[in-house]
């Protein structure tokens, strides 16, 4: 191998956080699936932390719905939450971009 192959694999190994072993098995194995096991990891990871922000935005639209719904007028939170919601639903689709393309 040379130092510039060698260089190439370190900065591979570098951007997914895995050793140059793990990346060339991983990157062997993924002939087969398209995908190796880190780039799947960090794709669940990510999914998973979509997951929390939106339980997360939900609860706070449905407290926002029961106290509009019991004083009849509209809460002050009402258009930051929104706004949270929105860059959520961004973040979901980027996230799907970002598997399709893989």
């Amino acid at each position: 191998m040379t130092a510039e192959e060698e260089g190439r694999l370190l900065r591979l190994a570098l951007a997914q956080r895995v050793t140059i072993p793990r990346l060339l098995i991983e990157t062997t194995l993924a002939s087969e699936t398209g995908e190796t096991v880190t780039e799947r990891r960090n794709a669940i990871g990510k999914l998973f932390e979509l997951h929390r922000l939106l339980a997360a935005v939900s609860n706070n639209v449905n407290q926002i719905a029961k106290a509009t719904n019991a004083t009849g007028q509209r809460q002050a939170e009402t258009d930051a939450t929104l706004a949270a919601v929105r860059r959520v639903a961004e973040r979901i689709d980027a996230a799907v971009d970002e598997l399709s393309l893989s």
